[in-house]
């Protein structure tokens, strides 16, 4: 029964953890970092994971190597929320940036973790509290959903401990490519999933993981504003744009 996985996803925007600016111009494709790829099922079965379409690759979306001023460790990994970025520190002041989506889960967490589990094609389960206040939408997967391309969680999931305990939060991958960049009501921190894929790769558990306070964004990132179309802009950028519209 597929009914209710694609009403998760099209409905709720992938709970998976308990003035305007002018729109950017659609970038070219990246057949080389976000084209469609073939993964391996929690099966073994083949997995077809689509392109992600050029219009949700915008600046702030797209994988790209930084310059970075924060003080943490080549190596660690740097959640922020609020500028909703995902860092991998390189060392030598530079940084790998992910842009990614945010739910309410996103901002339930803050200070120092590391990675304590990481699963491919990981299974979902909805909290109590979920299966209470929806029971017509999450009653029937009370018992978990199976990873797969239906899974909230998406290709890849990075579980944050802290004391030896699960925090509850979550890095994962999102089969609602276009909610990247954006506020969304649940969840925790999703990328797409061919940048989850990768950053799997090439972390180990017990890396280093810091999830960054609203203070610490306005200080490393600057004041943000959100514009119509869900996506954050510095605020600069959209002072400049309506001084411009108004002349």
């Amino acid at each position: 029964m597929r009914l209710a996985p694609l009403l998760l996803v099209v409905g709720l925007g992938l709970a998976a953890c308990a003035p305007a600016a002018e729109t950017p111009a659609e970038p070219p494709p990246d057949h080389g970092v976000y084209g469609a790829r073939t993964d391996t099922g929690p099966n073994g079965e083949p997995i077809e994971i689509n392109a992600v379409r050029p219009a949700y690759l915008t600046e702030r979306n797209r994988r790209q190597r930084v310059p970075y001023n924060g003080p943490e460790a080549a190596g660690t990994i740097v959640v922020d929320p609020y500028a909703r970025f995902l860092y991998h520190v390189l060392g030598n002041g530079e940084a790998m940036r992910y842009g990614v989506a945010v739910g309410q889960a996103g901002k339930n967490f803050q200070g120092s973790a590391t990675i304590g589990r990481k699963h491919a094609w990981p299974s979902w389960t909805p909290t109590a509290n979920m299966v209470r206040t929806q029971p017509e939408l999450y009653g029937p997967l009370r018992h978990g959903l199976a990873g797969g391309v239906d899974n909230p969680l998406g290709s890849r999931a990075l579980y944050l401990y802290k004391g030896g305990r699960d925090t509850m939060y979550r890095i994962h991958g999102t089969m609602d490519p276009s909610s990247i960049g954006k506020a969304t009501s649940a969840g925790c921190i999703r990328l797409f999933n061919q940048d989850i894929m990768d950053l799997f790769n090439e972390i180990p558990r017990g890396t280093a993981v810091k999830v960054r306070t609203r203070a610490e964004s306005l200080a490393l990132e600057g004041p943000l504003v959100e514009l119509p179309n869900g996506y954050l802009a510095p605020a600069g950028e959209v002072q400049t744009a309506e001084v411009r519209a108004a002349q």
